[in-house]
């Protein structure tokens, strides 16, 4: 199964553009991963240069959020499949959304979400109720 994951709020808490904190994904990435599930990261972020006044001075700066956010699932041993796109899906649609069976989101109609963090400026995924909502389905 092809598993479109977002990231900010989702694997981490929100803390964009920096990698927020985390929020018990890694567990459950990695038993979907070892049960053969494929993941495709598909998130709002992007890596770009843009223009900047540094002291008076135009400068290009770079922003690799997307990158960092691939790295981070590098560094926790998850393997992705995709990054924004289903690299299958080239030869038979050509559609820009990432296709996948799933989508595990905080902003999903219907995502269990950790509301009440003191800590959190706002709502994320509660990686518990998602696993045992993915082991009901037979999904893990």
């Amino acid at each position: 199964m092809d598993i479109c994951i977002d990231f900010d709020g989702t694997c981490v808490s929100h803390e964009f553009p920096l990698i927020g904190k985390d929020i018990g994904a890694v567990p459950v990435l990695k038993a979907l991963t070892d049960n053969g599930h494929r993941l495709i990261l598909f998130t709002m972020r992007s890596d770009r240069k843009k223009k900047k006044k540094v002291d008076g001075v135009e400068v290009v700066v770079e922003e690799n959020v997307l990158t960092e956010a691939i790295q981070w699932f590098e560094q926790q041993g998850i393997p992705l499949y995709g990054v924004q796109k289903n690299p299958t899906q080239r030869f038979w649609t050509s559609s820009p959304k990432a296709y996948g069976h799933l989508y595990i989101d905080d902003a999903n109609l219907g995502c269990p979400l950790i509301m009440d963090d003191p800590e959190a400026d706002r709502p994320y995924v509660d990686w518990e109720q998602v696993a045992k909502i993915l082991e009901e389905k037979g999904i893990l």
